[in-house]
């Protein structure tokens, strides 16, 4: 087939003219994405934004624990949900090499060989009429799509965008197991924390019983007051057992987040966590939230490929032209197929124009328009979300530097009445209803404080989680 020189222009021509035929007019996507620096933040994130540091990648090595150190290596190398996401990732690659393909030269090799009677009372003439012989084949055959408006470019982008969101969500995913064993082990402090407060209780109370006996000797109390001290003994007891099964509960859970067995839980020793500092936030929030939480970044990566597929949908409007050819050898029998003779060789082409598809090139254009629109929605919903996540942290940090003053206050007030009120006991001028009641205000106190002191690591942590967990996207 010889082209003249000026066919490649009148074929491009011809195919903007019948592209005319195309109509998508009216059909577009609605939402549009939101700007961070438009979301006002300022004035709630300026006490804390002073020249701090993103967080780092390990943000857990902040808290000085080494066991804790070891638990994060083991979980993400153990835990399921790490090979889970390294999977989808590898899944979107090949999504992608998929439709990268459609832009290369397709080239396919076959070969047949048939032993085939002929019929004497048809067209093939003697001697083959009425004989048996062999038909053989073997051709190298090529194809190419002419990609003129762009849709297979805009799928190879669609790709590759979903490409990145599942890479970054490997990201997210990371993030989401670290806090998962952080939290679980700043709960495991916590328990081993109470359980020395029941400890400290239970010997109290063996001293006043044994206070209220001496009392009850001396006909200082009667039968009813020994009775309310002997109470309280297997009551501390009791809140010692009820720690020590919740403390066996956190470490089975730990366990299961390194991807390991109840045993590996049972060999979790007590968390030894360093002071922290209070936490900050850097001066570049919110613009630069966007590239720094996992979650966003990915959802801004599916965004786009959402907006290759527009691309891809729209390009279906358009006519398609296909160019194929082929080379190769054929022959009746073996004895000449590899003859000069028997070469075959051919090229041509395909075109196709969309005329009337009862709508469904417009219904599909439509339904990616609503992709687009409510991924888009999302995201601007996300950001929202994300930056009150962080002022939430925030404002709670910035109140329990307060409430952990006064809370210290109280707990050793509560304190010194409860000595005060043993001392008053011990000398007969007191009675074991006032030493009870300074006892459960200092149980009390001493509670609040261990809730606040683990608060304090818990805020720290989640504020990490709202800043990205040390993610850096590109």
């Amino acid at each position: 087939m010889v082209l003249h020189k000026s066919t490649p222009a009148l074929l491009a021509t011809w195919l903007s003219l019948m592209a005319g035929c195309a109509s998508h007019d009216a059909l577009r996507p609605l939402a549009s994405l939101q700007n961070p620096d438009a979301l006002a933040a300022g004035a709630t994130v300026a006490a804390a934004a002073a020249p701090a540091a993103w967080p780092a990648r390990d943000w857990w090595r902040r808290y000085g624990d080494v066991q804790l150190d070891q638990l994060a290596a083991e979980a993400l190398a153990g835990h399921p949900s790490m090979r889970i996401a390294a999977a989808r990732v590898r899944q979107a690659q090949a999504v992608s090499g998929l439709a990268a393909s459609a832009l290369a030269p397709q080239v396919n090799g076959g070969a047949r060989s048939n032993r085939q009677k002929f019929s004497d009372k048809s067209t093939v003439p003697p001697p083959l009429a009425g004989s048996w012989t062999w038909y053989n084949e073997a051709t190298l055959n090529f194809s190419y799509e002419l990609d003129f408006w762009g849709k297979n470019q805009a799928a190879v982008a669609a790709a590759l965008g979903r490409q990145r969101a599942a890479e970054v969500e490997a990201e997210a995913a990371r993030l989401v197991l670290m806090v998962g064993v952080t939290q679980s082990y700043l709960r495991l402090a916590q328990l081993h924390a109470q359980r020395d407060l029941a400890t400290d209780i239970l010997q109290q109370r063996q001293q006043v019983l044994a206070l209220t006996r001496q009392r009850v000797a001396a006909r200082l109390d009667s039968a009813a007051e020994l009775k309310q001290a002997e109470i309280g003994v297997p009551q501390a007891q009791g809140e010692i057992v009820a720690a020590n099964e919740a403390i066996q509960l956190v470490q089975s859970q730990l366990a299961a987040l390194l991807g390991a067995g109840p045993d590996r839980g049972a060999a979790i020793a007590r968390p030894q966590l360093a002071k922290i500092s209070p936490a900050a936030v850097p001066s570049g929030l919110p613009s630069e939230l966007i590239a720094r939480r996992p979650d966003l970044v990915a959802q801004r990566w599916r965004v786009e490929a959402l907006r290759r597929d527009i691309a891809v949908a729209e390009a279906q409007f358009y006519p398609s032209l296909n160019l194929n050819a082929l080379v190769g050898l054929q022959s009746l029998g073996f004895e000449h197929f590899l003859e000069g003779g028997s070469r075959i060789a051919g090229a041509g082409g395909a075109f196709s124009l969309p005329i009337f598809d009862g709508d469904r090139l417009r219904s599909n254009l439509k339904l990616r328009d609503a992709d687009y629109d409510l991924a888009v929605e999302g995201y601007n919903q996300s950001l929202v979300e994300a930056l009150r996540d962080v002022a939430s942290q925030l404002i709670s940090i910035r109140w329990l530097q307060q409430r952990s003053a006064l809370q210290a206050q109280a707990t050793a007030t509560a304190q010194d009445a409860c000595n005060l009120s043993i001392q008053r006991y011990r000398s007969g001028l007191g009675n074991y209803l006032q030493v009870l009641a300074a006892e459960l205000q200092v149980q009390a106190q001493r509670r609040a404080q261990i809730e606040l002191d683990i608060r304090a690591y818990d805020l720290d942590m989640q504020l990490v989680r709202a800043l990205g967990g040390g993610y850096v996207g590109v």
